[in-house]
């Protein structure tokens, strides 16, 4: 996992590794920098290319530096097997050579990016020669198989509830008051990028502004703060929306809020979608691929809108904030629903997928 920015991917990675070096004895994590080792177990050897420091490299020569440890690692012992979390074409280009084993592990849909066709034509043909290639939703196995010809693994996220109902509950007096009144309090989780379309969610909340005393809190860090700034300014909705740095625990703010809206142009299986769930949020989300349709059964546990369609997150908003006891029992329904996504079942599907190459 070359590069480490503490998303959903992140997240899932720490949970796997975890859970695995339980039960197998030699398990190495290849990261950048340090900046989330004491995330992982200490049974878990941690091999980095520097210590965390201010300045900052671009994910290109991240992933360049850790092949670069891979290629030193496996000419000192072959007897390996690889588990790509990212920079699996790089990952695979390189068993392909070295000849060694490796499981890949595919996050966001295709959908998002394989309209690049030298993008599509090389992950056509070296996604081919991994040995098992894992993902984490229905939807994101149906692309696979129509646009690559590639059969994969289907293993949900798994889902950790009981941490997280744990850490929504720590006060470090980080509810800041903006956040703690009582106006309709709005939250949004997630790395500010194209991929989250945050600006479709600004425009939805300058039709709400006029309707409903609302606050919108927007968690999160990336190359797009400064221009979903200027588009909050230029709207004059200072007072009503914030965008705070990502949390490494967001529960708490998660936890007070009233509705988690996601406004993404694509994902994979989106944990925060599933985090909000735990906490018995009502969530309202795109439809994009891939992911959110099938945690919210297309609409049976929370409401969906077409990717851009500001005006329809607008509209499922106001409509939410005046009739919350109507969803009352979809917020019931979904958390039930949560069961597909156990953290055990989940975790040993990929234990058993590793086991199968040792």
């Amino acid at each position: 996992m070359p590069s480490m920015e503490g998303g959903g991917v992140e997240k899932n990675l720490i949970i796997v590794t975890n859970y695995v070096s339980r039960f197998i004895g030699d398990v190495s994590l290849m990261t950048f920098d340090n900046s989330f080792n004491k995330y992982f177990d200490k049974k878990v050897k941690i091999i980095n290319v520097r210590k965390n420091e201010k300045k900052k490299y671009s994910k290109y020569f991240k992933y360049i530096c850790c092949i670069w440890l891979l290629i030193k690692e496996y000419f000192t012992d072959k007897n390996i097997l690889v588990f790509t979390f990212q920079a699996n074409i790089y990952g695979i280009i390189l068993a392909y050579f070295l000849n060694f084993k490796i499981i890949s592990r595919s996050n966001s849909s295709p959908s998002g990016w394989s309209r690049n066709i030298f993008k599509r034509v090389i992950f056509s043909f070296f996604i081919k020669k991994a040995d098992k290639v894992i993902v984490n939703s229905k939807e994101f196995q149906k692309e696979f198989k129509n646009k690559f010809s590639v059969n994969t693994h289907l293993i949900y996220n798994p889902l950790n509830k009981s941490e997280i109902i744990k850490k929504s509950k720590i006060n470090k007096k980080i509810l800041f008051s903006f956040f703690r009144n009582k106006n309709f309090k709005i939250i949004n989780i997630a790395r500010l990028t194209d991929q989250k379309d945050h600006l479709t969610l600004i425009r939805a909340l300058n039709i709400i502004v006029k309707k409903i005393d609302f606050r919108m809190l927007i968690i999160g860090y990336g190359v797009n703060k400064s221009v979903i700034e200027k588009e909050i300014e230029y709207f004059k909705l200072k007072k009503f929306v914030k965008i705070i740095d990502n949390r490494s625990n967001p529960y708490p703010y998660l936890r007070r809020s009233d509705l988690f809206v996601l406004s993404s142009k694509f994902e994979g299986l989106p944990n925060v979608i599933l985090e909000a769930q735990t906490l018995k949020k009502y969530v309202i989300s795109s439809n994009c691929p891939t992911g959110p349709k099938e945690i919210l059964m297309n609409g049976k546990l929370g409401s969906l809108f077409n990717v851009g369609d500001y005006k329809k997150l607008a509209s499922s908003i106001i409509d939410y904030s005046q009739k919350k006891k109507k969803y009352d029992k979809k917020i019931i329904n979904a958390y039930k629903k949560l069961s597909r996504f156990d953290y055990e079942s989940n975790c040993k599907k990929y234990l058993s997928v590793i086991n199968n190459f040792l």
